[in-house]
């Protein structure tokens, strides 16, 4: 085992100060330099992989954890798979406003995007992601039911005059004359078809003409909307925090397409390629294919790629329900949450003061963070501290035993077996 120094990314939705997980790590850890100016600081993202926007390096020695790699401690298999690389990105996030409305590309997709705009799209990978709640952790993720959308058309008429009638009354009449049947693809075809329309006409839209309607709406929900309706998590709640974070962005709207999850810690959600999503706030666990491409079209004042991403998504719908991903529960102590991709599993470990847990050895690459307690790791023949914070590179093949302390002990672990 070996304790790893890692990166952290301070971008302007994360966080502020010791309200961040992530500048929570940091301080328990002290293994990285804390802003003077804390408080002020967002602490938006901590990595943990060979990434080179924010490499990993061991403790002991300062040696980066890609030069460390090698056959031996990676495996045979997972060395000649993945070009002698780790083939996870490993994060904690800390979420204070939204991200942006984006989607991760796949394979083919994102080796096209790398080699027309390499500055844009930094690599050739995918990024399929899966989240874990540390805390309640809200985020669109997925289209709504197609009904759903067509009842907030006619709830939302501002929606409605944003894409222009001729789409908007398309889509009703679509939704009214068809439903999803597994029996017909081209009945789904034809409802995908016209969420797409749907979608393209909003990220489309007339900028003029779609900031007057957006400042309506807020103005109506706020002058309408009763105490009850404007609860944490509603639709009109929504709309207007994110309208206060962003103001008269497009992506304020994707409320009303976009279903809204709160997952409590334990909950996850896997997100694979070409479908749209945006966390809004919380702290989770996030693992994902080694690469950093995004491709984004609102609530962000970065680059806004509004053609690709209506073209690259899939158009798939259904329940916020359907979204959120179940794990497998390998112990009285650990949970093992295996998204269907090849890249990574994590396991979710918490064990009560005082208890122990062995598990078998891994035949890949292991990187593993505690995100609370305090304890002890029994890994190779020798033994480390454990506490809040600390994260270690574990070799492939390697058994180890968790020993919680006077409280208890929550460990996550991500790795990769070929």
């Amino acid at each position: 085992m070996h304790r790893l120094e890692y990166a952290t990314q301070s971008y302007d939705w994360g966080k502020l100060g010791r309200a961040s997980k992530v500048a929570e790590l940091l301080i328990s850890s002290s293994n990285t330099p804390i802003a003077s100016d804390l408080e002020s600081t967002p602490y938006a993202e901590l990595w943990m992989g060979t990434h080179p926007n924010g490499p990993s390096t061991l403790c002991a020695s300062g040696t980066p954890l890609k030069s460390f790699l090698s056959e031996r401690n990676v495996s045979s298999g997972v060395w000649s798979k993945y070009g002698g690389d780790l083939p996870f990105l490993f994060k904690v996030l800390s979420i204070g406003k939204a991200l942006s409305i984006q989607a991760h590309p796949d394979k083919i997709l994102a080796a096209s995007l790398h080699q027309q705009y390499p500055k844009v799209y930094k690599d050739p990978n995918h990024k399929p992601e899966m989240a874990l709640a540390l805390t309640p952790f809200e985020a669109l993720i997925g289209f709504r039911p197609l009904e759903e959308i067509r009842d907030n058309l006619e709830r939302y008429p501002e929606l409605a005059r944003v894409v222009g009638d001729s789409v908007s009354t398309a889509f009703v009449q679509t939704v009214n004359a068809t439903a999803p049947t597994a029996a017909d693809p081209s009945v789904n075809n034809s409802r995908k078809a016209a969420l797409k329309s749907l979608f393209k006409a909003l990220m489309e839209s007339d900028e003029a003409l779609m900031k007057l309607q957006l400042r309506a709406l807020i103005k109506r929900v706020k002058d309408t909307s009763t105490p009850s309706a404007l609860q944490v998590g509603s639709i009109e709640e929504l709309l207007i925090r994110v309208d206060t974070q962003y103001p008269d962005d497009v992506g304020t709207f994707c409320a009303l397409l976009l279903n809204y999850i709160k997952m409590e810690p334990g909950d996850s959600v896997f997100l694979a390629a070409n479908e749209p999503h945006a966390y809004i706030s919380g702290d989770c666990i996030e693992c994902m294919a080694a690469s950093d491409n995004v491709v984004r079209s609102g609530l962000t004042p970065k680059f806004k790629d509004v053609k690709t991403l209506v073209e690259m998504l899939t158009y798939k719908h259904g329940s916020a329900k359907s979204q959120l991903m179940s794990g497998e529960k390998l112990s009285p102590y650990t949970v093992k949450y295996d998204p269907p991709i090849e890249e990574f599993t994590v396991l979710r470990t918490v064990l009560p003061a005082g208890q122990k847990e062995s598990q078998k050895p891994i035949a890949g690459p292991a990187v593993v963070i505690v995100t609370d307690g305090e304890g002890t790791l029994k890994a190779g023949g020798s033994d480390s501290p454990l506490q809040k914070g600390f994260a270690f590179f574990l070799e492939a093949g390697t058994p180890v035993d968790f020993v919680a302390g006077g409280s208890a002990l929550t460990i996550f672990t991500a790795f990769c077996e070929v």
